[in-house]
């Protein structure tokens, strides 16, 4: 689904636009060889090119590579989401629930930047291959553990057992998000910068395709197999993964390190690397508040949903709901993001406000599931805007840092705004909606139904994204990098 990088003499125009959408072409093979540098370096991690690739290998082993994360992110999504299933079954514990959630997206925030400077201080197949030894080892150490220890130890919340081995399941489940970043740098790796955006929609459709699978298949796993044979099937499908990686070749330069630059040097300049380009704080600032009204979503929409289906279809209709990833990510990767991805990136944020805000404005379970339908639609496109602007003006030796910086800011929103947002609807807000004054004020609005509270909650956040959305159309951050991304010479490899 790509091309293989030219040498800088064969590179594309440096401000070539974007196709309009709906007359971006399918991405195809360049035709002619290009030049992929792969040895040699400087202190600063640049490279000198030596080698040729034959033509065809870029798009090859993209494709490779792209598949290759796909099962990655299905397994471990897989093992998190049957922890979650596994405890609550056997505990009933919503806290115990809730925290195991909260704890995976805090530790992706922790561990952010850290993982970006790991993708750019090494060469993309090592990390790729590292995190998945890691993933596997903790993943193997938890089947011990299951193996050796009492289940009925194991779900003691007041027990040690149980937290050590939620952690050791949660640390190699988090770590993989390291393939997430090096899979983004490798679409710059790897792709002609006018086709990134289209790349990019295929990234959109393979997480949409984890949340497909691992929604349907993990309660199937615990209810059938139990947790011992869930765990049985991670570390098969995770040697799996490993083993094609060890036999997958990417061309890419040979990354030389100077000798005075520590870990903490390297954070700096991954902070340095956002702040140098014009206008890119603003719009991963943006997106980190867009997170805020996400965490609503992570907070309240399985117990709406709970409301409205059996647990059982509940399941289901996750499932079905999440072909909505795939259609958006395909729209994508088929027709690109116009000339301008922050302006759509801004435009369909506001759309998933007209979405959250009316979606549950009467209890029709019809209404939330082509809500949340159309809603899995639309992120594909938003999550590809951010990537493809990332990796047209920032240089391709610090997107890493950029991007592990980006991971940080926004996986710590959604968690923090669940945390406080689901005690809040529980307390307050739904107890209000249901008495006689709640009823009066907003009865009008929200209909009838066991769940009106958590839809005021809905409202108030989808219509906190349309004026989010507005408000950051008519800043001059906006208008900055908008420009600043159309003036950009695509970011290429330094050879």
């Amino acid at each position: 689904m790509s091309h293989e990088e030219p040498s800088p003499a064969e590179g594309a125009p440096p401000t070539a636009p974007q196709t309009a959408p709906g007359a971006t072409p399918p991405l195809r093979p360049a035709p002619a060889a290009a030049a992929v540098p792969l040895e040699g370096g400087t202190d600063d991690g640049g490279a000198v090119a030596e080698p040729t690739v034959p033509a065809g290998t870029g798009r090859r082993t993209f494709l490779h590579v792209l598949v290759n994360t796909a099962l990655a992110n299905v397994i471990t999504s897989f093992l998190w989401f049957a922890l979650t299933f596994w405890v609550y079954l056997e505990t009933r514990s919503v806290l115990a629930t809730g925290l195991i959630g909260g704890a995976y997206m805090l530790l992706v925030a922790f561990f952010g930047l850290a993982f970006g400077v790991l993708v750019d201080r090494y060469r993309k197949r090592a990390v790729m291959i590292g995190s998945t030894v890691f993933t596997l080892a903790f993943f193997a150490l938890a089947a011990a553990m299951f193996a050796v220890l009492p289940e009925h130890e194991l779900l003691r919340l007041d027990g040690p057992w149980f937290w050590t081995f939620a952690a050791v399941v949660l640390v190699g489940a988090v770590v993989e998000q390291l393939r997430n970043i090096a899979l983004s740098t490798t679409v710059t790796l790897l792709v002609e910068p006018e086709r990134r955006a289209n790349a990019n929609g295929l990234v959109g459709s393979v997480q949409g395709l984890a949340f497909l699978v691992t929604s349907v298949f993990s309660g199937l796993s615990i209810g059938m197999l139990g947790m011992a044979g869930t765990l049985a099937i991670a570390l098969a499908a995770c040697a799996v993964v490993l083993i094609h990686l060890l036999f997958l070749r990417i061309p890419e330069p040979r990354i030389v390190r100077s000798a005075d630059r520590n870990t903490f040097t390297e954070v700096r300049a991954g902070i340095a690397a956002v702040k140098a380009s014009q206008g890119l704080f603003a719009l991963i600032l943006f997106t980190t508040f867009n997170n805020l009204t996400g965490g609503v979503f992570m907070a309240l929409m399985d117990p709406y949903g709970l409301t409205l289906f059996p647990v059982e279809v509940w399941g289901i209709v996750l499932g079905v709901t999440a072909t909505g990833f795939l259609i958006g990510g395909a729209a994508v990767a088929r027709f690109g993001l116009g000339r301008n991805p922050i302006r759509t990136l801004l435009l369909l944020v506001a759309c998933t406000g007209v979405l959250g805000a009316t979606f549950t404005l009467r209890e029709w379970w019809w209404l939330f599931a082509a809500g949340i339908w159309l809603f899995m639609m639309l992120i594909p496109a938003i999550e590809a805007a951010e990537q493809t602007v990332i990796q047209r003006i920032v240089p391709y030796e610090t997107q890493g840092r950029v991007f592990g910086f980006a991971m940080t800011f926004e996986a710590a929103a959604a968690p923090i705004t669940a945390f406080l947002i689901a005690p809040l609807a529980e307390f307050w807000i739904i107890p209000y909606v249901a008495s006689g004054e709640g009823q009066q004020a907003w009865g009008w609005l929200l209909g009838e139904g066991d769940a009106r509270g958590i839809a005021l909650v809905f409202l108030v956040s989808g219509v906190a994204s349309i004026i989010l959305a507005a408000t950051a159309l008519g800043t001059r951050s906006y208008r900055l990098l908008s420009e600043v991304y159309a003036r950009a010479v695509p970011s290429r490899p330094t050879a």
